[in-house]
């Protein structure tokens, strides 16, 4: 994850949404089909600028309607979460929120975060439901991410976490509700191709491992690859969960040293998301420098929520990376790019600037690459180009 193959003095030729040659400029100025098509090619000058591949943003929840400002300042106060929902706040309220919204306004929602995302840098996002948790709601959803995604160049993964919680009228049935999601909210999400992935959040909050364990085999047998919310507020042993070769486990805040073990050895990727760690004001932070060293594949994303992560920045998280966990910039550079690919199952086509993958680029207006990670609370992202579409910032 240190190797991080710079160029220098580097220039990249894409066609038709695809990088075609990555090297010198000297090399490519001395190209002869560059040379005699030369005319035809829009050339965008980057000296003294630093490009790095599109940031692949592998986990968001960017279905959502209102911030949740009650849930913020009680936070701050020192509430415990059963004060807070009394006062209105907690996921119940963006549940409620979602449920009520048409899908033309979820639409509107989805697409104005994609644009955000864009403008830190973010060319791929992966973007999950779970903020209805009905049938109805949830297919709502999914189908806004599929509409907004439509009007945005990059590229838009999207996840069915119809296990986000137990919603309020199953309060004491969570059995019940995960037959709802097996039964009707999986086969309909499949008959209508509205995802890629399912997600569930494993914890002593939300489901059991025997229930996770029933919505992966829901999903498998419906053709979904599966992911899941782990290791966030308490551990969870993972090996019942290998057999369905999950893509990754996010947050893994808690982790014991067998399953650390385990993963170094196999293709699930970490995803970190300091961002929630930051906002929740959480002295500890997930440890990266254990897993890294152990040979865990790591990878960086956002959480981008309105509970506990609402930041639309990989280079916020990647300063989190740095700051609270270690990580030394190359390393959040490629956790942030080609780790965030593997773990969406794009890696063929995303996180790297090489011949033959999508022309995802991200230009900043910085002179070192270490300054992506060094500035925060500013944004230094001058260009993005997604899929070969070029999006200038100022």
């Amino acid at each position: 994850m240190k190797e991080l193959g710079i160029v220098n003095d580097g220039a990249v030729l894409a066609v038709g949404g695809k990088i075609v040659a990555v090297g010198q400029t000297k090399s490519a100025l001395r190209d002869r089909w560059l040379t005699k098509n030369r005319k035809q090619i829009q050339e965008i000058d980057c000296r003294g600028k630093i490009v790095v591949p599109g940031f692949v943003d592998s986990h968001t929840h960017p279905v959502f309607v209102h911030p949740r400002l009650v849930d913020f300042e009680k936070r701050i106060e020192g509430a415990p979460y059963e004060e807070i929902a009394a006062a209105g706040g907690g996921i119940r309220a963006s549940v409620d929120a979602v449920r009520q919204a048409t899908p033309d306004a979820l639409e509107t929602y989805v697409l104005a975060a994609l644009r955000a995302m864009a403008a830190q840098g973010t060319t791929t996002a992966e973007a999950k439901s779970g903020y209805g948790l009905t049938v109805e709601s949830e297919l709502n959803s999914l189908l806004a991410i599929q509409k907004a995604s439509a009007w945005w160049p990059g590229t838009v993964v999207s996840t069915l976490l119809g296990a986000h919680t137990v919603p309020y009228e199953f309060s004491g049935c969570s059995q019940k509700y995960v037959e709802l999601v097996c039964k009707e909210m999986i086969p309909e999400t499949a008959r209508r191709k509205l995802a890629h992935f399912v997600d569930v959040f494993c914890d002593t909050c939300a489901f059991s491992s025997a229930e996770t364990e029933q919505v992966f085999q829901a999903a498998a047998e419906h053709g979904f690859a599966v992911r899941a919310h782990m290791g966030q507020l308490s551990e969870t042993k993972l090996e019942p969960f290998l057999r369905f070769h999950p893509a990754s486990f996010d947050h893994m805040d808690h982790v014991s040293d067998p399953d650390v073990a385990t993963l170094a050895h196999g293709n699930t990727i970490a995803t970190l998301v300091p961002g929630a760690n930051y906002f929740l004001g959480l002295k500890e932070y997930p440890k990266a420098r254990r897993l890294i060293d152990a040979g865990v594949p790591v990878a960086l994303a956002t959480d981008y929520n309105p509970g506990t992560s609402p930041t639309v920045s990989m280079p916020m998280a990647m300063s989190l990376a740095c700051t609270h966990m270690k990580m030394s910039p190359a390393e959040a550079i490629a956790a942030a790019t080609i780790n965030g690919a593997w773990a969406l199952q794009l890696a063929d086509s995303k996180g790297s600037i090489e011949p033959g993958k999508d022309a995802d680029f991200a230009c900043f207006d910085v002179k070192d690459y270490r300054e992506i990670p060094y500035w925060f609370g500013v944004n230094r992202c001058e260009m993005t180009v997604l899929n070969g579409v070029v999006m200038e910032h100022r």
